[in-house]
């Protein structure tokens, strides 16, 4: 496979690009499930097929693109500023009170905007291996503020634009709110959906409450053992993107459903409960691999739980900005998972999944992190994987709107998260597929050698996300007039 990383970057541009009109300063406390959340950076990126015209003739096409893409530049400033006023968050800036706790300052600070020029192809790149070709190159590190923004330009005309946000800040389902906001900012409509910043709506109960078993989810920080200072030649996470196809997403659900209709289980549950799988059958080489354990997580969005029976609650949550997420997981002994079928490692899956589906879950989450305050903790399984036995996170990003994200010049060829997240523990985000309807883009963060059995017993599954693929050759083409 080419390795499609062997480009270089050079920043043209950078500025910082606030909102258009004055944001009265004031501060917003983070909620208690924000507190969750360690300083994370979340990066998500789209990429744009407009071709650069040859130069036969007399450049007059040549000279339309390059207004044309100073034009797109210009949208871009426009709608990130017009953006920011409705959602001010992130154009602030995270600081500590007198407890110690994280605040945001929204002083319309703005966001960090770069311009830069890559040499590279679009249909040059190697998204199946995002470390390479994405990771420091095409998604900007944030340096300041909440969100930084780069806009690269290709060399075949091709525009990728990167997003890096503060996840204490901002869950995927906030950000997808307000990227799908820029887009209809940078075209200039309305607004589809106003976003609530109401932290009342996630406040503790008075007396709180909350039930024994989220001890055993979430965990002081300060209860933590020291990281281990990786040893050299050691497994690390790597990152990767691959598709999967609609009839093996069916195949799986299938055999996940005990191949019958009675308990007929989502693709979710039985892409997740395959990776288990695959993840407890790379932990042989580990010493004492018999008596370790494996644990996957599935990211849960209370939003819908906690308006349960309200509807005047439902619209607000819908339109929430922030994070309302939950994380339980299973854990079971590896050659347990390595032995027992798909169909059962699926139901241990759902069976974990009811522990987050109520209303109550929530507010129990809410009340743990009040009593444990102003400590601040996380999820257990942030900080598994190692010497305790293999871990890892599924999030589904089904809701990601891929083609909704078109500022002026037509939909994404192709869009992904890229979240190498720092813990131990993996990480797993199936996508919405924008080459072919049903099938999914996978992003996987995992050690290099769980990679490498998946892909070596599991190819047929798990396939390379490649320009050819994409069908980045003949993607429809934008107009720049």
């Amino acid at each position: 496979m080419d390795v499609g990383g062997d480009f270089a970057v050079i920043v043209i541009k950078e500025e910082v690009v606030a909102a258009a009109l004055p944001v009265q300063e004031h501060w917003l406390p983070l909620s208690n499930l924000d507190l969750l959340l360690p300083a994370l950076d979340v990066s998500v990126f789209f990429c744009y097929k407009i071709d650069i015209p040859n130069g036969d003739g007399d450049g007059d096409d040549q000279e339309e693109y390059f207004r044309g893409f100073g034009s797109m530049v210009r949208a871009l400033k426009r709608g990130m500023a017009e953006a920011l006023m409705t959602y001010y968050a992130f154009g602030g800036e995270v600081v500590s009170n007198s407890a110690g706790e994280a605040e945001l300052l929204c002083n319309n600070r703005g966001v960090d905007f770069i311009e830069a020029q890559a040499d590279v192809r679009l249909d040059g790149l190697n998204f199946y291996n995002p470390d390479l070709t994405i990771e420091g190159k095409l998604v900007p590190k944030k340096k300041n503020g909440v969100l930084s923004v780069q806009v690269t330009e290709l060399k075949c005309g091709g525009v990728v634009v990167g997003c890096t946000f503060d996840h204490r800040i901002a869950d995927a389902y906030s950000a997808n709110l307000f990227l799908v906001s820029w887009a209809e900012m940078a075209q200039s409509k309305p607004l589809s959906v106003i976003p609530s910043f109401r932290r009342s709506l996630l406040n503790p109960r008075r007396p709180g409450f909350y039930h024994p078993s989220l001890d055993d989810m979430y965990v002081p920080i300060s209860s933590l053992p020291p990281p281990n200072s990786p040893e050299p030649g050691a497994d690390h996470l790597i990152s990767r993107l691959y598709y999967v196809s609609s009839e093996q997403l069916t195949l799986l659900q299938t055999l996940a459903s005990g191949g019958g209709g009675i308990r007929r289980r989502t693709k979710l549950e039985s892409l997740s409960a395959f990776l288990w799988k695959m993840v407890a059958k790379s932990a042989d080489a580990m010493e004492n691999a018999d008596k370790k354990t494996c644990k996957m997580g599935v990211v849960v969005d209370g939003r819908g739980r906690l308006s349960s029976g309200d509807d005047d609650k439902t619209a607000v949550m819908t339109t929430y900005f922030g994070n309302v997420l939950s994380i339980p997981f299973g854990e079971k002994i590896i050659d347990e998972l390595k032995d027992q079928p798909l169909s059962w490692v699926a139901d241990e899956v759902h069976e974990y999944l009811k522990v987050a589906e109520s209303k109550e879950h929530f507010l129990g989450l809410i009340d743990w992190v009040e009593a444990h305050r102003p400590e601040p903790a996380i999820t257990k399984i942030y900080s598994s994987g190692r010497s305790d036995g293999p871990a890892f996170v599924v999030s589904s990003g089904q809701r990601f709107p891929v083609a909704k994200v078109d500022f002026g010049w037509g939909r994404p060829a192709v869009g992904s998260y890229h979240f190498p997240w720092g813990g131990d523990a993996g990480y797993v985000m199936p996508m919405p597929s924008p080459a072919r309807d049903g099938d999914w883009m996978v992003y996987l963060h995992l050690l290099k050698g769980q990679i490498k059995l998946i892909e070596d017993e599991a190819s047929h599954i798990f396939r390379p996300l490649t320009s050819e693929y994409l069908k980045l050759a003949d993607f429809p083409k934008p107009s720049l007039n």
